[in-house]
């Protein structure tokens, strides 16, 4: 089944799942994640609705007791499912897909994912074996969550930082007309805040900051108001990123340290006693963030991609902190889990910091940004990925330098002196993914043109 996938279920409505397969997904999901107490929370996706009745009925079929969260942001239902004690619970979402999809993101106590590998592969067979669909169960009987959800999370969110301190900010922030719609003008109310009217259709533009075209609003106002900066949400504001004040974007595996400073700073007694804080990172993070980490006093550990991986090893390796390629950062005071509006803010908060002593955005980055020449994620679509594979391992073992070291946490990441490369099978999207990192640009250009010929044939 193409909806079920390494870190959620997620597909086309109608046409990778439909109503009758969250039924029984809903039926399922207690019989896979032990408990009785589940929070169910949607988006606003035109499909949502319904994609959360059918969920509730499947619910409510097993015996569950349900509670509503209803509109709200993936970030806010990690929180409650933790702070709250469930048992489990489910995101209504397809993330940043494309208006036709929709999805369930879940997870079990205290916020923990369930991925394929630990639990979404039994629910996929359940469903598989047919087991008779629920009816009778009327979604309405679950019961709403009070008091306002919504207040009691901006308060903690607002607790995390010093508000104040970006007074001095001029900013933008694009909800993308997605979930952080819920919270925007509250939580920023002096920033130029862009499409916060919720629409599941996504009118403005995709829900997906990691498209250019998504980006293009957002730069142009930053340029047009000679703003410090803008922040842009994915559709369902687990996911931040930022342009800088000449609204070019800024890779998000760059701003990992800088998310880490300001955590250190936000919580200086939370890792006493360490010699090295410890901050997670992927496998496709740049070597500029990384030894920008080091020198920074923090351990970098690195991690597969994706949130399903990444919430257990920050909480295994006893991490602050952390971030990925993708725009997510994973926070221990957060219960582990990625929050894009505590990123946004902690963020927010150092260039602030920057711009009272006289520095721009990009000035703050640069020392990170300017060490080597990045590729960006490059995506192939390729029938045999295994055999394209193989073709990078041999073109690089040919016509690149002496490797220093080998990583297989999640694809195949080979460093050289000179820079690495890392390729990779996407968990999500029907992809081969490379990236390449060098010291210099000309560099760059060879060893892409040399694996790019490879993976192509």
């Amino acid at each position: 089944m193409g909806f079920f996938k390494a870190y959620d279920m997620r597909g086309t409505f109608g046409a990778d799942f439909d109503l009758d397969l969250v039924r029984k997904v809903g039926l399922a999901l207690p019989e896979v994640v032990k408990g009785s107490r589940w929070l169910v929370g949607r988006d606003c996706r035109t499909t949502s609705p319904a994609v959360r009745d059918a969920l509730v009925e499947g619910l409510c079929a097993s015996g569950a007791e349900v509670c509503d969260l209803g509109l709200c942001t993936t970030p806010m239902v990690y929180y409650f499912t933790a702070a709250d004690g469930f048992d489990g619970s489910v995101m209504v979402t397809a993330s940043h897909n494309p208006p036709t999809d929709n999805g369930l993101k879940v997870s079990k106590a205290t916020a923990l994912p369930v991925g394929y590998a630990d639990g979404l592969d039994v629910v996929q067979r359940l469903v598989k074996e047919g087991r008779p669909a629920p009816g009778g169960h009327s979604p309405a009987a679950c019961r709403t969550m009070e008091p306002s959800p919504l207040s009691r999370y901006i308060a903690w969110q607002s607790s995390r930082v010093d508000l104040a301190a970006l007074k001095g900010l001029r900013f933008a922030v694009d909800c993308s007309n997605g979930m952080a719609s819920l919270f925007a003008r509250e939580m920023f109310p002096d920033a130029l805040i862009l499409n916060d009217s919720l629409d599941g259709t996504f009118p403005s533009h995709s829900p997906n900051p990691l498209k250019a075209d998504a980006r293009e609003q957002i730069a142009r106002a930053v340029r047009e108001n000679g703003l410090d900066c803008g922040v842009i949400f994915d559709g369902d504001a687990d996911r931040a990123m930022f342009v800088d004040e000449n609204g070019e974007f800024v890779q998000p595996d760059y701003l990992v340290p800088v998310v880490a400073r300001a955590t250190r700073s936000a919580r200086p007694g939370a890792a006493s006693g360490a010699e090295r804080i410890k901050v997670i990172h992927d496998v496709r993070t740049s070597r500029g963030a990384i030894e920008t980490l080091r020198e920074d006093g923090f351990e970098p550990v690195m991690v597969p991609v994706g949130h399903a991986f990444a919430k257990p090893m920050l909480r295994e390796t006893g991490a602050l902190c952390g971030g990925e390629l993708a725009g997510h950062y994973y926070f221990s005071e957060f219960f582990g889990c990625d929050s894009g509006l505590l990123a946004a803010t902690r963020i927010l908060s150092q260039i602030a910091r920057a711009k009272s002593v006289g520095r721009t955005f990009s000035g703050m980055m640069r020392p990170i940004v300017s060490r080597y020449a990045n590729s960006g994620e490059l995506n192939f679509r390729v029938e045999d990925k295994d055999a394209a594979i193989e073709r990078v391992l041999r073109r690089a073992a040919e016509s690149l330098p002496a490797e220093t070291s080998r990583s297989t946490l999640d694809g195949i990441r080979i460093e050289y002196a000179d820079g690495w490369i890392n390729i990779r099978k996407s968990n999500t999207e029907p992809y081969l993914r490379l990236i390449a990192e060098c010291r210099t640009a000309e560099l760059l250009a060879e060893w892409t043109r040399l694996l790019r010929n490879a993976i192509e044939g």
